[in-house]
């Protein structure tokens, strides 16, 4: 069983879609990060950086006491290797495989949650960092519309660099991207849209989070954070 500690975002749906591919057993306990849930202790013995997703395997392949994992490119990849599924096994497949995830761990992800913040949540438009974000995400869109170009999955078969990427793709208005000014990931993102799996655990996360909303009480939470935050474990 795996314990999938869980909000509705890009990150969180990452899991959510290797979960609903795979077929793996797990049970979702939501942590709304919009209220500080984030930020009890228990979760943060789970996740020390007070970000989800988090996981726990309670029946690792050790054979040892449950382990938690948290980052979520880090889960990805312990699920992939946990079931042997979504990544080559192959030296050169795999390292394929893990330079996509990587480039949307330290891209992608990134670039577009800056995008999100200063066109969406900043208190002032601050014209000069929604061009910067903006700019960069439709760069990083046209890397992988480029490298798409007469592939079908960005690395091989449907695996993990795919469930990374997708997410940060779905809000591609709110980015300021129009996915017609790139064919070959328009193409693609359609038929990762299209799998059951993924039907499944976007509808299962608009049962979670029916009206996403960001109050002023959630920017508190999610845009107020210093070190002293960390050092007072709140």
């Amino acid at each position: 069983m795996i314990e999938l500690y869980y909000w509705t975002t890009p990150n969180g749906h990452k899991i959510a879609l290797f979960l609903e591919e795979a077929g793996l057993p797990y049970a979702i306990h939501p942590v709304n990060i919009g209220k500080g849930e984030q930020f009890a202790p228990d979760f943060l013995r789970l996740s020390p950086n007070n970000r989800i997703p988090a996981i726990v395997d309670t029946v690792p392949a050790d054979g040892g006491p449950p382990l938690s994992v948290f980052e979520s490119g880090a889960i990805l990849l312990y699920l992939a290797d946990k079931t042997r599924r979504f990544i080559p096994q192959d030296l050169r497949g795999r390292n394929e495989t893990l330079q996509w995830l990587f480039w949307q761990m330290a891209g992608l992800g990134p670039m577009a949650g800056q995008n999100h913040h200063f066109t969406q949540y900043a208190p002032e438009p601050i014209s000069y960092a929604i061009d910067r974000y903006v700019k960069e995400t439709a760069r990083l869109y046209a890397v992988l519309d480029k490298h798409l170009a007469g592939r079908e999955w960005i690395a091989g078969e449907y695996g993990i660099a795919d469930m990374a990427c997708y997410p940060w793709i779905v809000p591609h208005e709110k980015q300021g991207q129009k996915l017609g000014d790139f064919p070959d990931l328009q193409r693609w993102f359609a038929a990762v849209a299209a799998r059951p799996a993924t039907q499944r655990a976007y509808a299962q996360a608009a049962a979670i989070n029916a009206h996403p909303t960001v109050t002023e009480e959630a920017k508190r939470f999610l845009f107020g954070q210093d070190a002293q935050t960390v050092r007072r474990g709140a």
